[in-house]
């Protein structure tokens, strides 16, 4: 068994580069948008998972694969849940809970952000 500590301020540079959010299957909009992880739990194409993720600012489209719980821990970004019009921001601390198959529109305000999520196939 392990206890793993969800740090605050983490930083890109301590995470691994998994290349583009394209490369994940994302569609972007504005930028670049490298991304960078690192697992804490499992692994992508488990059943429950966990990990650091983070990008470089940009905007990009994403229908979500899993359903994610996550809070942000560096930076800022803007959501927009297409399906229902809902925009929220969110910085260092904020939360969210987002259900699989959701279409959410990614603005990432801040020069990088990360977070940590828990994803549930």
């Amino acid at each position: 068994m392990t206890l793993t500590t969800v740090r605050q301020g983490v930083q890109l540079s301590e995470l691994d580069a998994w290349g583009t959010v394209a490369d994940l299957g994302s569609t972007i909009l504005e930028g670049e948008v490298k991304c960078y992880g690192k697992m804490t739990h499992g692994a992508p194409t488990d059943p429950l998972s966990s990990a650091y993720f983070g990008t470089t600012q940009g905007k990009f489209r994403m229908v979500y694969p899993f359903n994610e719980q996550a809070v942000i821990v560096t930076g800022e970004i803007q959501l927009t849940d297409e399906s229902t019009g809902q925009v929220t921001r969110y910085k260092a601390g904020d939360a969210w809970f987002v259900t699989k198959g959701t279409p959410v529109l990614w603005e990432v305000l801040s020069e990088t952000f990360v977070k940590h999520y828990l994803a549930v196939a």
